[in-house]
């Protein structure tokens, strides 16, 4: 709220487009409330802690002219969080030691909602909007994959070297139930989980 009341007091910009790289870390939280299907029964696990890895991608966007605060933006970034190997309990009962898993998430923002307030050379901005979240488990001999939809929200400050370059630090926040089917070629066994990272990320951007 406190941006949005912000953004009424920026001062006049043209309207402009903008192309931008990004790279960062990817801080996941552990996987929660897992839940293991088969055969109509459902098993609730433990968490699934997850490892922080590196992020990257890239945005394109568009500030509008009528509503010079106003923004819409595309973004893609991926991010390997591998599963730990650590102990696995289902259903209440301890199954021993589980190996780690590879993981891999690719996030795709189709529709950034972006509002920013320009400060000279500064450019704070924040943005929400739907995730979709194309995600990879394998163990290296089996693999599953799923496609799952949840949330993208960002939260920033551009600097502008130029009219056109701008550096810019960002903080985004991830969160979706990714639910995988005949898990790592398991026919009939089902696991979801709800999946939590917040994301560092510095970029480059180019504005037309």
């Amino acid at each position: 709220m406190g941006v949005l009341c912000l953004t009424l007091f920026s001062r006049p910009v043209q309207a402009e487009m903008y192309v931008a790289g990004q790279v960062g870390v990817n801080l996941p939280q552990s996987l929660s409330n897992v839940e293991f299907s088969a055969g109509g029964v459902t098993l609730g696990g433990n968490d699934l802690s997850l490892q922080n890895s590196v992020m990257y991608g890239t945005k394109l966007g568009y500030y509008f002219e009528s509503l010079k605060w106003l923004g819409v933006e595309t973004e893609v970034f991926n991010a390997t969080p591998h599963v730990k190997q650590q102990d696995l309990t289902i259903g209440g009962f301890p199954l021993g030691t589980a190996p780690g898993l590879n993981f891999r998430v690719l996030t795709w923002a189709p529709v950034n909602i972006v509002v920013r307030y320009q400060m000279g050379a500064f450019e704070p901005y924040a943005g929400v909007g739907p995730g979709v979240f194309f995600s990879r488990l394998s163990d290296g001999t089996d693999s599953s994959s799923s496609t799952d939809v949840g949330l993208n929200a960002q939260l920033g400050l551009r600097y502008r070297v130029t009219t056109n370059l701008a550096l810019f630090g960002e903080w985004k926040f991830n969160h979706a139930n990714l639910s995988h089917s005949n898990f790592l070629g398991a026919t009939g066994l089902d696991v979801s989980a709800d999946y939590n990272a917040h994301n560092l990320v510095f970029g480059v951007g180019y504005h037309f």
